[in-house]
């Protein structure tokens, strides 16, 4: 699994078309700092970012999900790497919202 993270001044195009499934949601950061971790990941060691304090919209952006479930078995094919994009930016709150939903595939 690829992740990358991407603290922005404003709202970022929607190029949806170019990821499997899209999400967005509002969070509150009263502390201005972002830490971002996975579920097996330690708190101490995990990535800190700098973000206005206040209300944050991160939209979260995945691809290759259908090839990354195929190879499951082998995590060190690169054909097999799941990408995510996170994206966050200063906003008012408003609700979760599902910008692309992942389909599977018919077969």
């Amino acid at each position: 699994m690829a992740v990358s993270v991407h603290v922005l001044a404003g709202q970022p195009d929607d190029d949806s078309n170019e990821f499997d499934h899209v999400v967005e949601a509002s969070f509150h950061t009263p502390s201005g700092r972002l830490i971002v971790m996975g579920c097996t990941d330690y708190l101490d060691d995990a990535a800190r970012f700098d973000v206005p304090a206040g209300w944050t919209r991160a939209r979260a952006s995945r691809r290759n999900l259908a090839a990354a479930v195929r190879w499951l078995e082998s995590d060190e094919a690169p054909e097999a790497t799941e990408e995510i994009r996170l994206q966050t930016w200063p906003a008012p709150f408003s609700p979760p919202h599902i910008v692309k939903r992942c389909t599977q595939p018919e077969g």
